[in-house]
This record gives structure tokens, C-alpha cells and sequence, in this order.
């Protein structure tokens, strides 16, 4: 088994804050009595850091597949098109397409976690409908999914970096907005889609009954597609119950998920010990231990390897 625990740490005072509460008594056995690996499939780049396009845990993901591991060109949307029964090609550029809410702010803008939408059906596909021309009119094809989860499709997508979703949510839309040329016509695109939905019916319907009104998107998972053999092996468990508190900045609930995490999962690897493997990623690195032969006196003196608050800060 290799546990995979994404969201693990970040960056923010609140989350230094939060970190320096956790009680986890099972992290700290296993990272004791574990050793880290430093192999072609779980090694980091050496030179990510918080502003890297893809997170940590994706790039992992990304090499444990086999893919090509290229900052910005994860294809992860044409992963998931194939599972919401689309057939990307192999290496056919796809992106997904998420409508979103731009909050402006004095002197940012900021995305708001399209979950937060609850859009439904027949809104979303009324706004997909009425967005279609501005993406076909490029040449991209453009694909229906389900209400958050839209797709396009043209060659120029699998050499177009863009930033991960999550990257995003709660920050600055303008830090993740390189001067690709490629990332310039996404500019304009955003640009035309805010003028199109500020006098949409639809909108003003939202926000009668107080809801957040869609004027924006985001296109994220660009590259080029995989084959559909390079899979994620069947040893590996991602669990992301840290993400929704993390990126609500819900740092009691996300302390509440790690301390589960601990007493669960974490806890019945370090029983089991043989072949499992651990990977805790955070904003800029992501880490993986496995067990290790300890010398003897090691096991006279108890042993006191990496403590979970110090693991977890350096993420």
C-alpha cells in the first residue's frame, strides 16, 4: 500500500498556527522508524516551490503513472474526460474548463471555490450553451460533462502550461496567469466571458435569490494525453479529506481531519509495516517514507527520527 495524504501542510500564519496544534502520536512512530525514499518515481523537483503551476502531490501522481513530469502539462484533464467517457487521443491537448466566481476585491481578484456555486443542471448548461461560440470560434471543441466539469480540446492545449485548480482557489487570479502566449488568449477569453455573463439573465436570477452569480472560468489539466494504460498503479490510496478544509481555511476542521487521519490510516501503515510506503505533500514538496532496517542500539534507545510538526513545515 502507498498512502498518498495530499494537503498535508501550507504556508499561511493561520496554517503555521494550526500545524503547531496536532497531536498526531502515530505520524510521529512511523516517521521514527521510517526512512525517506529518493527515487526516480517519488522524487520532487529539486526547484518547485509554492508558485509552481502543478502542486506536489499532482506531480507525483503524474510520474507514479509514468507520465512526463512538466510543470503546467499534467493532462489530468484528459484523464478525467476519459472517465466522464470522452476518448481523448493520445497526445491530443485537452483542458478543463470550470465555471467559476471572480470576487473583486480593492486591489486584487480573487477565485471563490466554484463549489461553493451549487450550480445546477439546467443553469450550467445554459451557460454552456451561451459560452460555446467564444471556444469554438478559436477551434477548440467544446465538451459537456456535468455542471462544473466542461472540456475543450485543440492541439495548442497540449503545449499550453496552466495552474492547477486548487493553486488557485481564495488567491490572487493574477499570480497564476503567466505570459505564455497561449495563457494571453486564455486572458482575453476570461475577459470576454466576464463582459458576456455580467447581463446574463441567468446571473441576475442568482443573485435575486442571493447567489453567487458565474462570471469567470478557469483552464486547468492542460497537456498532452496519455495513453489510457498509464493508470495510477493499484497500490495506491489517495486520501484528500484535508482539502476542502484547507482551501475553506477551516483550520479547526483541518486539524479534526488530521487527527482522524492519524488514529486511521496512519496508524494501521505504521502496524503494517512490509512494503507500504507514505507520501505527505504540501504546498511545495511532496515527501515519501518507507520501512527501514534500524540498527540495534537504535532499538535499545527508542530512536527519535523526523517529528511530524518539523516534516510537515518544511512541505
Amino acid at each position: 500500500m502507498h498512502l498518498v495524504i495530499p494537503y498535508a501542510s501550507a504556508l499561511s500564519d493561520a496554517a503555521v498556527q494550526a500545524l503547531a496544534t496536532l497531536n498526531l502520536p502515530n505520524l510521529d512512530r512511523l516517521l521514527a522508524r521510517w526512512a525517506a525514499v529518493d527515487d526516480a518515481s517519488t522524487a520532487d523537483q529539486p526547484d518547485a516551490d509554492e508558485y509552481a503551476l502543478s502542486l506536489p502531490h499532482e506531480r507525483l501522481l503524474a510520474r507514479l503513472r509514468g507520465w512526463p513530469a512538466q510543470d503546467g502539462l499534467l493532462p489530468f484533464a484528459a484523464d478525467a474526460a476519459r472517465h466522464d467517457g470522452l476518448a481523448p487521443a493520445a497526445g491530443s491537448g485537452w483542458g478543463l474548463v470550470t465555471p467559476a466566481h471572480w470576487h473583486v476585491g480593492h486591489d486584487q481578484v480573487n477565485l471563490v471555490d466554484p463549489a461553493t456555486l451549487d450550480l445546477d443542471e439546467p443553469e450550467a448548461r445554459t451557460l454552456h450553451a451561451t459560452l460555446a461560440p467564444l471556444f469554438e470560434d478559436l477551434g477548440w471543441t467544446w465538451h459537456w460533462a456535468g455542471p462544473t466539469r466542461w472540456y475543450v480540446s485543440h492541439p495548442s492545449l497540449a503545449e499550453l502550461p496552466t495552474a492547477s485548480l486548487d493553486r488557485v482557489i481564495g488567491r490572487n487570479v493574477d499570480l497564476w496567469l503567466n505570459d505564455h502566449p497561449g495563457v494571453m488568449l486564455v486572458r482575453r477569453l476570461q475577459s470576454e466571458v466576464q463582459m458576456l455573463l455580467y447581463v446574463h439573465p441567468l446571473n441576475d436570477a442568482r443573485e435575486a435569490r442571493g447567489a453567487m452569480s458565474v462570471n469567470s472560468f478557469w483552464l486547468s489539466g492542460t497537456g498532452p494525453a496519455q495513453p489510457a494504460t498509464h493508470a495510477l498503479p493499484g497500490d495506491v490510496v489517495v486520501d484528500d479529506r484535508l482539502r476542502a478544509p484547507l482551501l475553506g481555511d477551516d483550520w479547526s476542521a483541518w486539524a479534526e481531519a488530521w487527527h482522524a487521519l492519524d488514529a486511521g490510516p496512519v496508524r494501521e501503515l505504521a502496524d503494517r509495516g512490509g512494503a507500504s510506503r507514505l507520501t505527505l505533500a504540501g504546498e511545495r514538496k511532496a515527501r515519501t517514507w518507507q520501512p527501514a532496517e534500524r540498527p540495534w542500539w537504535k532499538n535499545l534507545l527508542g530512536g527519535r527520527g523526523a517529528q511530524s510538526h518539523a516534516v510537515m513545515a518544511a512541505l
